[in-house]
């Protein structure tokens, strides 16, 4: 005899739920983030870490800002390239 599998077996947990374990670690990290910034909590320890880890910050950093840097009202960019004193 064997045993008909429930209807939801095998298909896991949905696209985009991170499972409970990887929740839980990141909870537990912000936390201690907190703790370790003191009065100023994640700001604060943030703060720390830039003045005393530039290069893993400034990583840090990148992968958090905007991939798409826009000009003035979503427009392109205007970069101008000065060479020289202009004497």
């Amino acid at each position: 005899m064997s045993n008909p599998k429930p209807s939801n077996a095998g298909k896991g947990r949905p696209k985009g739920i991170p499972n409970k374990t990887t929740r839980l670690l990141k909870d537990a990290i912000l936390k201690a983030a907190e703790n370790a910034g003191g009065q100023e909590g994640l700001v604060g320890y943030l703060q720390i870490q830039a003045a005393t880890n530039p290069g893993p910050f400034m990583a840090l950093l990148g992968k958090v800002l905007p991939m798409q840097v826009t000009g003035e009202d979503g427009g392109p960019m205007d970069i101008r390239v000065i060479i020289g004193g202009g004497e």
